[in-house]
């Protein structure tokens, strides 16, 4: 057949592309990446500092079932939106080689655990106000929506 020489060339731009593409990675000034990497940090610490204040609080009690779902798929949002920006942090810190800058970016994958616990303090709010949900379905929503949020998030180059 003729497409042999055609494979050939295509297997060969894809690999020059790839070779190009990780040699670029991590070339631009920390300078430059570091506000990036901060904005994104400032939202986690916001959003860690909202999860602090619900795990600390009793429960709220709702008188209706969508007064607590609506409360609830706020938290859930919250939470979509927290490792949202984590992810981004790290997207951001990847274009530069500074270690420190990646470090920053890296240290608030810690505040998702505060997530799972945020998510346990609901289950329990979510039994007081006589209803319940499936963690592992609010985990694999989290998922699902985090890559649509994070392109929300993404700043402008």
């Amino acid at each position: 057949m003729r497409l042999r020489p055609y494979i050939s060339v295509v297997v060969g731009v894809l690999t020059w592309l790839g070779a190009v593409t990780v040699f670029a990675a991590g070339t631009k000034p920390a300078a430059e990446v570091l506000p990036r990497v901060e904005y994104h940090l400032r939202h986690i610490d916001d959003l860690a500092q909202h999860f602090e204040g619900v795990l600390r609080s009793p429960c709220q009690h709702f008188s209706t079932a969508d007064e607590w779902k609506s409360y609830f798929d706020g938290e859930v949002d919250r939470v979509v939106l927290l490792v949202a920006h984590v992810e981004q942090a790290w997207v951001e810190a990847k274009q530069t080689g500074d270690d420190d800058v990646r470090r920053a970016a890296k240290a608030p994958r810690r505040r998702l655990e505060e997530a799972r616990t945020l998510l346990d303090k609901l289950q329990k709010c979510a039994s007081d106000n006589g209803t319940s949900f499936s963690q592992m379905g609010v985990w694999k929503k989290i998922e699902r929506e985090v890559p649509d949020r994070q392109a929300q998030i993404t700043q402008p180059q």
